[in-house]
């Protein structure tokens, strides 16, 4: 006859540890973006094929030099503003439309832990557009230059600055609002962002007026690091910056989880 020790087998139920739960929702949400066909095409082709066609065929004049060393910093930039912004606000949209977040708000992961674990998502899915586009930029005859710390604080101060706009857009809005204001900021900031025409080419007094941008902030700044070595590119770190300190801040007020 066994003897059992009373408890030995007894359940501890309770939350797992709380970078376990951020760490698992990130994964799920990272996930759920990759076999998201809208966002794939958002996020991956849109950004592959512009890149591609754009520098194998003179459509557009770029300037002196490749059009692949005017165009991979525009295309780096539209890729972070697909993810942060456009697929980040219409998922967030639609989930918060169907109640998704207000049965998350409830779990045992708090508020910001799922706003965290959507960054982290978010950042994962970036470095893989990163890894995708800089090597068919390779591929295509592409010759970076500049400092490399530069390029990183661009980047994730884009990331900040198009994160927060997306979910103030997400939190406010209703999803199919959300749905159609994502895609056409997207469409008019392709155009008049400097990602692939350049900002000379708009008359001096639009040009001011759509240098404010964050897209416009965060293409030029990388142009200027990756083709032309530039140092750290203090004005646009400092728009993407703002915008970042702005869009974060009205999230955090105005979102609305239900």
């Amino acid at each position: 006859m066994t003897t059992t020790v009373p408890g030995t087998y007894t359940p501890q139920p309770g939350a797992a540890p709380l970078p376990r739960m951020i760490a698992a929702q990130a994964a799920l949400e990272t996930k759920m973006l990759l076999r998201n066909g809208e966002q794939l095409l958002l996020t991956v082709v849109i950004p592959t094929l512009l890149l591609v066609l754009f520098s194998s065929v003179d459509i557009v004049d770029t300037g002196k030099g490749r059009s692949v060393d005017f165009l991979t910093p525009g295309i780096l930039a539209l890729a972070v503003m697909s993810t942060a912004f456009t697929g980040q606000a219409i998922a967030t949209g639609f989930e918060r439309r169907y109640g998704v977040l207000k049965r998350l708000a409830s779990s045992p992961l708090p508020r910001w832990g799922l706003m965290t674990a959507k960054t982290a998502s978010v950042l994962v899915t970036e470095i893989l557009q990163i890894i995708l586009l800089t090597a068919i930029a390779f591929a295509l005859g592409w010759s970076p230059h500049g400092n490399p710390l530069a390029v990183l604080l661009l980047l994730i101060l884009g990331t900040a600055a198009f994160s927060g706009l997306g979910l103030l857009m997400a939190g406010t809005l209703k999803a199919e609002a959300t749905l159609a204001a994502a895609n056409l900021v997207f469409l008019l900031l392709l155009v008049g962002g400097g990602v692939i025409v350049p900002m000379d080419k708009y008359p001096s007094g639009v040009q001011d007026v759509l240098g404010l941008l964050p897209i416009s902030a965060l293409s030029d700044g990388l142009r200027d690091v990756l083709q032309h070595g530039a140092g750290m590119p203090w004005g646009d770190l400092g728009i993407l910056g703002a915008w970042a300190v702005v869009g974060l801040a009205a999230a955090g007020r105005f979102f609305r989880w239900e």
